[in-house]
């Protein structure tokens, strides 16, 4: 716009824009911080510097944006792995991270990368989920939740499982409240995500990645280990996916009550995962394995994602027992899908089968 001599001016609006430029620049993300300040946006995809993706609602779109240099996307992948303190460079070229408000981020560097940099931004919900709010949201049934307030309350082992983005943290996180607020809870994970605030005495352990010379790691078996002696009421590791699992079961099978979650895609393929991942960490027999499974895991709790993007408890079943060199499971509640309704998917989590067959739990609680 130019005045009357010619010149030319900003408008207020202009400023402001050049302004928010400019701090996100020097202060922020770059080009990254107006997604990251956008709420209804839920995932950030970065392919090198001229692909940017996001996720809103469950769909993914591009976005009209890049970075204007190599070297500004170089700034930020630095700046996100200082700020978790972590390293990343072409020796170590893959980290996770997170940002200060909590929201997840993996990133991968050339020469893994071959488009260039790419980073991975999963945000971090701006309200704490609760399981009101997943019964609001269709997620689950009261008489579900009424189900699983009691199970936590007693002290049973839970195991969340579910493909990826079908909820995994968020429902453990959702679940987590129902902890009673007098215990302990140690909780373990990769990258802190959980926002455990109704138990004061709370203990967030994070792993630390190896430094440049491959020394001083802390990983998840590490700090279940170190965990066993910090007198704990409950130890919530936030994901397994490797040989720490057969740590966990061995803290869930010597009095510690645990939570924890895990990829799979139906209860069944949840106990062939653990056992596999026991299997990495340790040579023992399979046999062996299972009951150990039989004798740790309580309930697991399988979620889905929908075609219409919802996410939803498709099963809640008991592990109840080891018979004929195989775990028992014992379904308690199955979705049932009745079809679509204006572009939604609809059904009801029902009560299925006898009902729990290990209330040993249960009853020392009083419940």
């Amino acid at each position: 716009m130019l005045n009357y001599s010619g010149e030319h001016y900003l408008s207020l609006s202009e400023k402001r824009r050049l302004k928010a430029y400019i701090y996100a620049s020097i202060r922020g993300l770059d080009v990254l911080q107006e997604l990251l300040d956008d709420n209804s946006i839920t995932e950030i995809m970065v392919n090198g510097t001229d692909d940017i993706f996001v996720e809103r609602a469950g769909a993914l779109s591009r976005r009209d944006m890049c970075f204007d240099t190599r070297e500004k996307l170089d700034d930020v992948v630095q700046k996100i792995a200082a700020g978790s303190n972590r390293i990343i460079n072409e020796a170590s070229p893959i980290v996770d991270a997170r940002l200060p408000d909590g929201s997840r981020v993996n990133m991968i560097l050339p020469p893994i990368a071959i488009n260039g940099p790419v980073i991975t931004i999963r945000k971090f919900p701006q309200e704490v989920m609760t399981i009101d709010k997943l019964i609001a949201y269709g997620s689950l049934t009261e008489e579900a939740a009424e189900f699983l307030r009691k199970l936590v309350v007693a002290g049973y082992n839970i195991f969340v499982s579910g493909g990826t983005g079908s909820g995994k943290t968020t429902f453990l996180n959702a679940l987590s409240h129902y902890i009673p607020s007098d215990q302990r809870v140690i909780t373990i994970e990769d990258s802190a995500e959980l926002q455990i605030r109704s138990i004061p005495n709370l203990v967030s352990l994070e792993v630390r990645n190896a430094n440049v010379e491959g020394k001083n790691e802390i990983t998840i078996r590490d700090l279940i280990k170190c965990s066993l002696r910090m007198r704990p009421d409950r130890i919530i590791v936030g994901e397994v996916r490797d040989a720490a699992c057969i740590d966990m079961l061995q803290a869930m099978n010597t009095g510690h009550s645990g939570m924890s979650t895990g990829h799979a895609n139906s209860p069944v393929d949840m106990l062939s995962r653990m056992e596999t991942m026991v299997l990495l960490g340790a040579d023992i027999p399979l046999l062996a394995v299972r009951r150990q499974i039989a004798s740790a895991i309580d309930i697991i709790i399988q979620l889905g994602r929908f075609r219409d993007k919802s996410r939803k408890v498709v099963e809640i079943t008991e592990v109840s027992g080891f018979e004929n060199n195989e775990v028992v499971l014992n379904p308690c509640f199955r979705f049932v899908e009745e079809g679509d309704k204006d572009g939604r998917v609809t059904g009801i989590l029902q009560k299925i089968g006898k009902g729990l067959k290990n209330k040993e739990k249960l009853i020392s609680a009083g419940l």
